[in-house]
């Protein structure tokens, strides 16, 4: 068998282990999973999803997307073995492949709609530029339908041309200077990271419309990853997170999204709309709670346009409950969530009152690119994604040196290797059960949570279907 595989494990806090079988062919085959949910809802809170998809130039008749017409699809058994796919003839689109993971919250609803529904925004997204992405040795054109052109200024200037009559055409005595009329040089991989940005805003809006009649509860953090074209694309709203390990190193790839590092950006919206605030929350950030007999005193604080410290005179006002409140994983907006991008929400209320907390959550990822074609990767330079069950416990050094010391121990021949470095990871964040609950290293506590982790291997990288 071959050894170029993906892997995908994923664990639940009940300890029960359910990880993926192999298949073939590392950028051209991929695998499912099923989550254990440890009781929290009646389907699982962590889904995930793999794909091939193929995006094909849009009919003229404007339509749904029809999800034969976009992916190779997957023939399985029923108990999950046996995954093959259908090779798509279609030599006038791209392919490319796809892997996510949605940490729900609240409810699996959103988790499920986004893991069957993503992938489709995102091709709607790339349809649109198809041309373009086929053509990377012309730059994008600033409008659609102009003639490609890689010389932005004699296109604008003639533009400013036209607006002055003849006076000002190029070559004239009255031209101005070409700097006030350069254009911005966008590059193709913007285009690909504008795609899944809109993409995610487009599923977002699927599930506040459709949320009622489908019944789609609750919120879920979104890692979604695209290769095509030679290149990786990361994007992540939430707190997944998703990591390259490059000989024996770590390359970050995502960042996750909190209440303390997106506090600026909250208070911010805060201050513009204290409304959404329903009279009963602060902006302000102060080391502690604020005591009525604090009134009158000086007190450190923090606002919007601060990164350190100041004192200020505290007044009746500072007594409501801060907006965000809490350090590290107990840090909570409005005393509620505690993650400040995914998808979902729309229902999402402070206990016991009106006020909603959508508007202060976004939708948007943060895109990464990485272009896999700069480096030659061994076999056991890797991706690993995973859902904030194993970050809350594992570093991303340590992640690191376990994958990379357990690849290394490993026959680079076994087409196994790759699912049993995600199994020892799963298995070190849940850790071992003692006398004082589930244990890992250094006596701390094991993850509680779901864990889903991605193993996926760069080597092939360079292998186009």
């Amino acid at each position: 068998m071959p050894d170029n595989l993906s892997w995908h494990l994923q664990e639940s806090s009940k300890k029960n282990v359910k990880y993926f079988k192999y298949t073939p062919n590392y950028f051209h085959t991929f695998v499912s999973c099923r989550v254990i949910n440890a009781g929290k809802s009646s389907l699982n809170e962590d889904q995930a999803c793999c794909e091939v998809v193929t995006i094909k130039k849009k009919s003229s008749v404007t339509s749904t997307p029809n999800k034969n017409s976009v992916l190779k699809r997957r023939s399985s058994l029923p108990n999950g073995e046996g995954l093959q796919l259908k090779e798509n003839s279609d030599s006038d689109g791209l392919t490319f492949h796809y892997w996510a993971l949605f940490d729900g919250h609240a409810g699996s609803g959103a988790a499920v709609v986004a893991s069957k529904l993503l992938h489709h925004h995102i091709v709607e997204q790339l349809q649109d530029i198809l041309d373009i992405l086929k053509n990377p040795a012309v730059l994008p054109p600033t409008c659609l339908g102009e003639d490609a052109d890689n010389t932005p200024n004699s296109r604008t200037l003639t533009r400013a041309a036209s607006l002055r009559g003849a006076a000002g055409a190029p070559g004239s005595p009255s031209t101005p200077p070409t700097r006030f009329f350069t254009e911005k040089k966008i590059q193709h991989e913007s285009l690909v990271s504008g795609a899944i940005e809109n993409a995610f805003q487009r599923m977002d809006m699927q599930i506040e419309i459709e949320r009622s009649t489908y019944s789609i509860s609750g919120g879920c953090t979104a890692l979604a990853v695209i290769f095509l074209l030679g290149k990786l694309y990361v994007g992540n709203a939430g707190d997944s997170r998703a990591i390259i390990i490059r000989n024996g190193e770590v390359i970050p790839m995502s960042s996750e999204f909190t209440p303390e590092r997106e506090r600026q950006r909250l208070q911010f919206l805060a201050f513009m709309q204290p409304h959404l605030l329903g009279n009963e929350f602060t902006h302000l950030e102060f080391p502690r709670r604020v005591q009525r007999k604090e009134v009158g005193k000086r007190m450190l604080y923090r606002d919007f346009n601060m990164t350190g410290w100041a004192y200020k005179t505290i007044v009746d006002d500072d007594l409501k409950f801060p907006l965000i409140y809490g350090e590290g994983k107990k840090a909570r907006v409005m005393a509620t969530i505690g993650v400040t991008r995914g998808l979902g929400d729309h229902d999402l209320k402070v206990h016991d009152s009106n006020i909603y907390i959508k508007p202060f959550l976004s939708c948007c990822p943060e895109v990464r690119t990485y272009n896999l074609t700069e480096f030659e990767h061994g076999p056991d330079d890797v991706l690993v994604l995973a859902t904030d069950g194993l970050w809350d416990v594992l570093s991303n050094e340590e992640v690191t040196e376990a994958v990379t010391n357990f690849l290394a121990n490993c026959d680079p021949d076994d087409q196994f290797r790759y699912t049993l470095a995600a199994q020892d990871l799963v298995m070190r964040a849940r850790g071992v059960l003692k006398d004082r609950g589930w244990r890992i290293s250094n006596d701390r506590l094991g993850s509680g949570d779901d864990i889903s982790v991605y193993i996926i291997p760069l080597k092939y990288g360079n292998i186009q279907p």
